[in-house]
């Protein structure tokens, strides 16, 4: 089952509320439309296929194409420079042991 960093939660819970999204939103994980990659994105409530994965708080809907994919992994954030600003990016990372 993916795990969920406390600095993604973090993010995660930071963006609902600075949306302004209802209680129960979260983050959303998909394949693309071409099944080459993986997309994020908030949403309110899961769809019915999707897995439910919570982690200090934070709300994680999985596609059934990326739980499959996702099962053995972390989801994490981490700080990225963009120019002279600090930005944060998630990142799916390989489980610790």
């Amino acid at each position: 089952m993916l795990a969920i960093t406390e600095s993604a939660a973090d993010a995660i819970n930071a963006l609902v509320s600075l949306n302004e999204m209802p209680e129960g939103s979260g983050a959303r994980i998909a394949t693309d439309d071409q099944g080459q990659g993986l997309e994020l994105a908030l949403v309110q409530t899961p769809s019915q296929d999707d897995t439910v994965v919570e982690g200090s708080g934070a709300k994680v809907y999985l596609e059934q194409n990326a739980a499959q994919v996702l099962g053995d992994k972390t989801l994490d954030v981490e700080q990225v420079a963009e120019g002279e600003e600090a930005q944060m990016r998630f990142a799916i990372v390989p489980q610790q042991g």
